[in-house]
């Protein structure tokens, strides 16, 4: 496995959320790359005796790896839906939306109050079981993912999302995240979702502007 490198995002679009609090949580990011990089290292130059469901430097490593890894994936999904300059849904991830909840106003508050509730990450996914987007929380970066389920929307709620801005009033920040959703992404998200889907480009869902939320 060949290591991998941070990417690199432009904060310049997000409002009210500190240039200190995301180049913080950047760096955090960052740190999850060099470990899963060490990891894989480690996993390919290694020699392991004795791998067992007990303990083993195998089985740490492989645990380790599932953590960082998606530690990695999470935040990079998360600052890549932060900014831009389209912050209500649009399109056909909004017809979406409206189908399976009701209303947007029915998600954003189910995704609020998943955000309220999670120790660690929210992650709004196409869940392809039955073909529905629900918002599920994760408690840590490896527990509670949901397999066979494509993710739209990521949500951070870890302390370290907000804490230097926001202290401990997590409200606050969700206030800020949802008017700094990048709709555009996960637009295209969930138009790549339905590409997969159909083997094909989707017909758009033709809105002359994006859809102004009251």
């Amino acid at each position: 496995m060949n290591p991998i490198a941070p990417k690199i995002f432009d904060f310049k679009d997000i409002k009210g959320i500190s240039n200190n609090q995301l180049t913080q949580h950047y760096t955090l990011y960052k740190g999850y790359v060099e470990k899963i990089n060490l990891i894989w290292r480690k996993l390919k130059e290694e020699k392991f005796e004795n791998p067992n469901p007990t303990y083993s430097p195998y089985r740490c490593l492989k645990l380790g790896e599932s953590y960082a890894l998606n530690g990695v994936k999470l935040h990079e999904l998360y600052f890549e839906n932060l900014g831009g300059n389209i912050h209500t849904p649009y399109g056909n991830l909004l017809k979406k939306l409206i189908n399976d909840f009701g209303s947007y106003e029915n998600f954003k508050r189910d995704l609020l109050n998943a955000g309220k509730s999670a120790r660690g990450w929210v992650v709004t996914s196409y869940d392809f079981i039955d073909h529905k987007i629900r918002n599920y929380m994760c408690d840590s970066h490896d527990q509670g993912g949901i397999w066979n389920a494509l993710p739209i929307l990521v949500l951070d709620v870890y302390e370290h999302a907000y804490m230097i801005d926001f202290g401990i009033d997590r409200n606050k920040y969700l206030d800020i995240f949802i008017k700094n959703i990048n709709w555009n992404i996960c637009e295209y998200r969930y138009n790549e979702i339905l590409r997969h889907l159909y083997k094909q480009p989707p017909m758009p869902y033709t809105i002359p502007i994006p859809y102004m939320i009251p």
